[in-house]
């Protein structure tokens, strides 16, 4: 690992215009396509095609034991990315390094000159400087390229770091995974805390004890033929109701019966006006939640549309540009000149009372904002979203349209709601009722989600007319005015437990923890999916028993890496790292510290511990299907039954504690690492059903379902003895299953005689999908309808016709012929 600061020479001179040769290095293709055509033939813009190097996925690429040195690969990708650029700085003046503007793109930039310096690429007359663009049009590049700077160290400090620490976490608790849990990996740093959010919140909902309420709707009117509106029951007997007040039908009967006997007037009204403040630009986490909710797009979806807007695209007039500033971004603000254009806007659309008195300000206030970068925001606001119908696919259409309209409503003036309340009671005021409406008096900020711009995201926000009318009735209804009740709904209902996370719901939570930066969020979702820890349905994310179990083990054996604070800490160190505040293999020292000592007491734990660990956690889900719920193993009536890890690694299962003596399977989690997608043929208990008695031996006949479908077995399981089976899965209604098909079934397979030509037996047996005949290497299926015979009635000579047809396979692997006689066969070709 070499010095941040590179060897060449770096400049801190205006590079634009140049005045010399000069080589830009941006990530991807697009942008360097984009950007060549504002600068001109003295420039030549690469891409590098994002990192040109990372750590080698191997054990041992971080080395705490030396200085945390680290060993760095090059992907064969990279080579030719690197080549292309080697080649471009023969006769240049200048080397600008543009990757994107957070830490890792100054990473990328450091890794550039790395490996440049290396192959001895780097002259010492060139200079070198770092630019970052925020947003990818003309105007931008040109001002960046006047303001270069050097590589920021304290950056890439923090992005080694980073590096290291979810290296270190990775390489170290994913062996002890495997080992303890086989079949699931580790989640990494910030994935293991957003794991552990998702299956606490499934955990509440296991707990969730739920209550029913009877709760009271009621319809007041004022004449007979006089509209009506609905109001709810707030005061009973002169007390205030709560969620839990009404629990029962018969009490909900009783107070329906007592209304229905009274006289009601309008108590109070009350009108007051409230200002809802327009929404906040769009940063990373607010994008992602509002394409989530609005638009159902993935956290990853939405990030690959938004790098295509920012990257660029043809408009009409044959020129390239970015639509978007950088959408990597947890800053708020805004510049000036942006704000300046969009009250402009907001002024000539909608009119000067619209428009803010002053360019708003925005400031984050959530945990470990950075700040670093302009909130999301249309590059040029006069670009309208119609521009692009055609132009764009349906789907960056739709995303551009959600950043146009808030960043327009940011500089827009608040909305102002007009409510009106009213309160109706009996005489003595001891039963009250109340209704409430709104209406909007000014629209404000909501303006511009109501015009043809908005239309590819356009919602039904409100019902305007409806509540303008519920408004009119009970603001024309005033104190002493009678009024009678048409109607008295008694609506049962139930209290909920806490909602599943969604995406958006997650990463809000995630931003609100301070957990993560605003990079990682689409790549946390799908590492979590990808490991199949966490399935998605209905846009609902449901933690899979897999990814709780894994989230168990980490928080019992890895407390700290799982907690939230010390997640959300850590990214409060990294930033402070990049401010250079705090020394970065410090940092990495105390952290390894710690880390290795819940490594070293985990490696001891014995994989009957991690069972019994999972069995008192979860035993409520894992023996739920119990008949009785009784743990008592039905096969030998001795053992009990518990959660066992498969020795072979395939997955989880419910047993009998008397293995080997016992090998009775009551329920299979996992099976060959395969998804539930259907319906496991061993999802539920099912006892062995006995058919009889066998006539030769008087033991039991068994109908039994194991891992793999459903077997016939003679005997019980014990030990020493290897009793014998016979698959049923070819029968279709296994239910259907006699004594005498079981006996038939297991008198396979059987010899028929030995063949003509080579004296070997030919054998039936029972086949996966029916009856199979096999000489040798040679296998031929009987067919389901044979000549009008039975599988028993089956002859040599018809096995024989059966092994000459064309419908034969061949098992095993032929023996490799000596090479001498594959020379000869040579010479005869």
């Amino acid at each position: 690992m070499g010095k941040v600061k590179p060897q060449g020479k770096m400049t801190l001179k205006q590079l634009y215009p140049a005045t010399g040769r000069t080589v830009v290095v941006v990530e991807s293709a697009t942008k360097a396509k984009v950007i060549q055509g504002y600068l001109g033939d003295m420039f030549e813009v690469l891409p590098s095609y994002g990192h040109v190097r990372d750590l080698a996925a191997r054990s041992g690429s971080v080395r705490p034991d030396d200085d945390f040195s680290m060993v760095w690969e090059v992907p064969s990708a990279a080579w030719t990315h690197l080549k292309s650029i080697k080649v471009a700085l023969t006769g240049a003046e200048n080397l600008i390094l543009a990757s994107d503007p957070d830490r890792e793109g100054e990473a990328i930039a450091w890794h550039i000159i790395e490996m440049l310096q290396q192959q001895d690429a780097l002259r010492e007359d060139i200079n070198v400087a770092r630019v970052v663009f925020h947003e990818i049009t003309e105007t931008s590049i040109k001002s960046a390229l006047q303001a270069p700077r050097e590589i920021d160290e304290n950056l890439v400090h923090a992005y080694l770091a980073r590096r290291a620490l979810d290296y270190l976490i990775g390489f170290n608790i994913s062996p002890l995974l495997w080992r303890k849990l086989p079949g699931c990996q580790s989640a990494g740093r910030v994935q293991s805390a957003a794991l552990a959010l998702l299956c606490d919140r499934e955990m509440e909902i296991d707990e969730f004890k739920q209550h029913e309420i009877e709760l009271n709707q009621k319809e007041p009117g004022s004449s007979v033929n006089a509209p009506d509106f609905s109001a709810h029951l707030t005061h009973f007997d002169s007390k205030k109701l709560n969620q839990f007040s009404i629990d029962s039908y018969t009490k909900a009967k009783e107070i329906e019966q007592q209304i229905n006997s009274q006289n009601f007037q309008v108590v109070s009204s009350k009108k007051n006006r409230m200002r809802k403040n327009p929404p906040t630009p769009y940063i990373t986490s607010t994008l992602q939640q509002d394409a989530a909710n609005k638009l159902h797009f993935s956290a990853a979806y939405t990030m690959k549309l938004a790098q295509k807007l920012y990257e660029g695209v043809q408009l009409s007039d044959g020129k390239a540009a970015g639509l978007i500033t950088y959408m990597r971004t947890d800053g708020l603000h805004i510049s000036d000149e942006a704000c300046k254009d969009v009250r402009s806007l907001v002024i000539q659309r909608y009119g000067q009372n619209f428009a803010s008195e002053s360019p708003r300000k925005f400031f984050k206030k959530v945990k470990n904002a950075q700040e670093a970068h302009e909130a999301i925001r249309p590059t040029d606001v006069r670009r309208l979203p119609s521009l692009f119908r055609g132009m764009l696919d349906e789907d960056s259409l739709k995303l551009y349209t959600l950043i146009w309209c808030r960043t327009v409503a940011c500089q827009m003036e608040p909305a102002t709601i007009e409510q009106i309340q009213l309160d109706i009671g009996n005489a003595g005021e001891s039963i009250v009722f109340r209704s409430s409406c709104s209406r909007v008096e000014f629209l404000g900020y909501q303006a511009v989600f109501e015009e043809v711009e908005a239309q590819a995201v356009k919602y039904k926000e409100n019902e305007g007319n409806s509540r303008n009318e519920g408004f009119g009735l009970l603001n024309s209804l005033k104190r002493g005015d009678p009024l009678y009740v048409g109607k008295v709904e008694l609506k049962e209902h139930h209290t909920q437990p806490p909602a599943r996370f969604s995406e958006a719901s997650l990463v809000k939570k995630l931003e609100e923890l301070g957990i993560g930066r605003p990079s990682t969020y689409a790549s946390t979702l799908k590492v979590l999916q990808d490991r199949n820890y966490v399935t998605v349905k209905s846009r609902v994310l449901h933690p899979e028993f897999r990814g709780r179990m894994v989230s168990a083990f980490l928080g019992h054996h890895f407390s700290e890496v799982t907690d939230y604070s010390f997640t959300a800490d850590m990214e409060t160190e990294l930033d402070n790292v990049s401010a250079g505040l705090t020394e970065w293999k410090g940092l990495l020292r105390d952290y390894w510290t710690r880390f290795s000592a819940y490594c070293d007491r985990t490696s001891t734990v014995h994989i009957h511990q991690v069972e019994k660990m999972m069995e008192k956690k979860f035993g409520d889900f894992l023996f739920a299907s119990l008949p009785d719920q009784s743990r008592t193993c039905p096969c030998c009536m001795e053992g009990n039954l518990i959660f066992k890890v498969s020795r072979f690694g395939a997955g989880y299962f419910i047993g009998c504690d008397q293995h080997p003596k016992c090998k009775y399977i009551a329920k299979t989690l996992y099976g060959d690492d395969e998804e539930e997608e259907s319906t496991p043929k061993n999802s539920g208990v099912e006892e062995p059903k006995v058919l009889g008695l066998s006539p030769g031996s008087n033991e039991k006949v068994l109908l039994k379902n194991g891992p793999y479908g459903s077997y016939v077995q003679l005997g019980e399981d014990r030990k020493g003895n290897s009793p014998k089976r016979a698959s049923v899965s070819h029968i279709k209604d296994v239910g259907s299953i006699t004594l005498e098909d079981a006996l038939e079934l297991m008198r396979y397979p059987v010899t028929l005689g030995n063949h003509p030509e080579d004296g070997q037996p030919v054998i039936i047996k029972v086949a996966r999908v029916g009856f199979a005949v096999r000489h040798r290497r040679t296998i031929a299926s009987v067919p389901k309808v044979y000549k009008n015979k039975k599988p028993s009635e089956i002859t040599l000579e018809d096995a024989l016709e059966l092994l000459s047809s064309s419908n034969v396979r061949r098992s095993g692997r032929p023996k490799s012929k000596p090479k001498v006689e594959e020379e000869v066969m040579l010479e005869a070709v």
